[in-house]
């Protein structure tokens, strides 16, 4: 690419159109799939030509490349948005956490990127480009300062466990099939999710963990 190539695509116009194509790029992998999402999908959607598309991208790579960079960006927006919200007065701030990152993963940012991991066992490409989104995430956002001020969180492995133990819980959760009693089966998992999370912050019993009488429930 010579240099009046990158100066035409750094103007305020052709900017918007990139940002357009990769909002499309990130709605349809969160709604369609990875695979049903390609290149000329993603242009009809941003209402491009395929002449348009091929001039911002020229490769499937390319606009993965890019994609995955939006869509962390939006994910790390969202959650920064998110951790800045302090618990109301008296909650728990390892409930508000756990609560806060489960409304997170239905969000469209996070479900895309999700579909991306998901894709990506079987893609090389994909995992790949994936990878340093994915430890760039794990470092920052959560496995860093700012998750762990969000539910006070030591440093020592006990309460990192604790942590994590939310964290993978509730991305499984999102990401599982049930067929049945959906809503239900849901909330006493969340529930439990929750009462394991105290246990290894010292605020519960193993007893705790099971509800007879709530049926599970928090």
């Amino acid at each position: 690419m010579d240099a009046r190539t990158t100066a035409a695509k750094a103007t305020p116009k052709s900017l918007r159109t990139r940002a357009r194509i990769l909002d499309a790029a990130m709605h349809l992998f969160a709604e369609a799939g990875y695979h049903a999402a390609t290149n000329a999908v993603i242009a009809d959607a941003a209402r491009l030509t395929r002449g348009a598309m091929l001039y911002h991208f020229a490769t499937r790579e390319e606009l993965v490349e890019a994609a995955v960079a939006h869509i962390d960006l939006q994910r790390a927006k969202l959650f920064e948005q998110a951790a800045s919200a302090a618990p109301a007065p008296g909650a728990d701030a390892a409930e508000h956490a756990i609560d806060t990152y489960w409304a997170l993963l239905h969000e469209t940012p996070f479900v895309a990127f999700a579909e991306l991991e998901a894709a990506a066992r079987t893609d090389p490409m994909l995992r790949e480009r994936l990878a340093a989104a994915q430890r760039a995430f794990d470092h920052a956002q959560l496995g860093g300062d700012r998750f762990g001020a969000l539910v006070q969180a030591g440093a020592d492995p006990r309460f990192l466990a604790s942590r994590d133990l939310g964290r993978f819980l509730l991305e499984g959760l999102a990401r599982g099939a049930m067929t049945y009693d959906v809503d239900g089966r849901r909330e006493r998992l969340l529930a439990i999710v929750k009462r394991a999370v105290r246990m290894l912050n010292r605020k519960g019993d193993v007893q705790d963990l099971w509800d007879d009488e709530g049926a599970g429930r928090s």
